[in-house]
């Protein structure tokens, strides 16, 4: 396994456990492994500084908690109720959206984030002219501003995809973000209002079945730990993979430095790496798979975690801010607020900083960093404390862009690399970046590697 992030450990930990006598290895490039889930020290509590809770909804993270024993650790939100910073005010998040597209007109009436003017023409979409068809992607901003303006793409849909993905609603893809809503538009076509609905009402329907999102008691970030610590597998970290060769019987790994590099062999190989680092190790062995996956771009962030003592929060988990509010802060964590935890008398938030094409910002020292955070929680929620302690988390190209095209991308790396007998491929850049899709991909490579090894184990068994 090459990539120690949560994609990488649970490929390992599926083929270590379908097949107990293999040797598996996971080699990772940093101190540590984890990938974006990670946990800190801040103000001598321990807190997520990277991936902070995982979709319940989705079997594959709770179904893996699970499955380490962990079930006692699962933790569910004290509040979902967030807030989108819009029009110079805060308003509740409407309810019932598909990533802010309006599923329900009196929910974003309630909500007061947009003008009468807006409310109008949702109100006005559903009996418009009904869309054809989709027969090919789409930009997600393209295609809300078309049936419902522009107020409801800077005022909604931004807020909520910048918030997952750090990009701009004008540039994702459709089938890439929000696959269930353009699966129903490729079949339909007719209303995006009652698309978003149909979708959401799929989502909601029948009994309750426990709330939406989850995290662990210590934070996500205890996840990757716990993995490993099942020692079915081995890890090595601090090992750079820098290439990789096709040799007789499976692959030859190239690691370390030049001067000290160290060459292993495996009969089969896991990539778990961002998409730049899967490119260039796939240049040799699948290059049309590496010449797709170096045209996956990718968003820095940064996230500033404030330890506060005596202050009022307003309500809520939190908020998210329009990009026309003139913040660089993107979101706040109310953490304390949302999570249960055990915070020694603290307060604790957190600040998100970095969308697509706004790398400069993210280019500041640490201290200009949390300054900058402090001003502008002046002006987002009424925190002026000066904070006891707090810290800087930053995620180098953090988040993969699924650009308009990214779903027929996916599908050419897949078929490229499905014709290099014994690899495989996962992460976050392929089928979704939440933590389930990640556990997703890593164990749909594991069966695909453990199919191959145990084909190949019969063959020659044949023989």
């Amino acid at each position: 396994m090459v990539g120690g992030g949560i994609s990488g450990l649970a490929a390992a930990l599926r083929v270590s456990t379908e097949l107990p006598d293999a040797e598996v290895l996971l080699l990772e490039a940093s101190p540590i492994i984890g990938g974006k889930l990670r946990v800190a020290d801040v103000g001598g509590v321990q807190v997520d500084v990277g991936a902070e809770a995982l979709l319940a909804a989705r079997p594959e993270g709770v179904g893996l908690i699970r499955e380490l024993g962990l079930d006692g650790e699962l933790i569910t939100p004290l509040t979902t109720a967030a807030q989108l910073r819009v029009g110079g005010a805060r308003h509740p998040l409407p309810a019932r959206t598909m990533f802010g597209i309006p599923a329900d007109l009196d929910s974003a009436r309630a909500s007061g984030a947009l003008t009468e003017g807006a409310l109008d023409r949702i109100a006005a979409e559903p009996a418009a002219d009904p869309m054809a068809p989709l027969a090919d992607d789409v930009a997600v901003g393209e295609l809300v501003r078309a049936r419902l303006g522009n107020e409801v793409v800077d005022r909604l849909v931004e807020p909520l995809l910048g918030g997952v993905y750090a990009g701009r609603a004008d540039e994702l893809s459709m089938r890439a973000t929000m696959p269930s809503l353009a699966s129903r538009l490729e079949r339909d076509g007719g209303s995006l209002v009652a698309a978003a609905r149909s979708v959401t009402d799929v989502g909601t329907r029948g009994p309750a079945s426990g709330p939406m999102f989850a995290s662990l008691s210590g934070g996500m970030g205890t996840l990757p730990a716990a993995v490993a610590r099942t020692g079915r597998f081995a890890v090595r970290t601090s090992t750079t993979v820098r290439g990789m060769r096709r040799v007789p019987g499976g692959f030859e790994l190239v690691c370390g430095a030049v001067p000290d590099e160290e060459t292993m062999l495996a009969d089969a190989v896991v990539v778990a790496t961002p998409a730049s680092k899967a490119a260039l190790l796939l240049r040799d062995i699948a290059p049309h798979a590496s010449t797709d996956l170096s045209g996956i771009d990718s968003a820095s962030v940064a996230i500033v975690t404030l330890a506060l003592r005596d202050v009022r929060l307003p309500s809520g988990s939190g908020l998210l801010i329009g990009t026309r509010e003139g913040f660089a802060v993107k979101a706040v964590t109310l953490s304390s607020q949302k999570w249960p935890m055990a915070s020694d008398g603290l307060t604790f938030l957190r600040a998100s900083l970095g969308r697509a094409g706004e790398a400069q910002v993210l280019q500041r020292e640490d201290a200009e960093l949390i300054a900058l955070v402090r001003h502008e929680l002046r002006a987002l929620i009424e925190v002026d404390a000066e904070p006891v302690d707090a810290l800087v988390t930053r995620w180098g190209g953090g988040l993969p862009q699924y650009a308009v095209g990214h779903v027929a991308a996916v599908g050419r790396i897949r078929s490229a690399v499905e014709q290099v007998p014994g690899l495989a491929v996962c992460g976050a850049a392929y089928n979704g970046v939440g933590i389930p899709a990640c556990i997703a991909s890593g164990q749909a490579a594991a069966a695909d590697v453990v199919a191959f090894l145990t084909t190949s184990a019969g063959d020659q068994g044949g023989q």
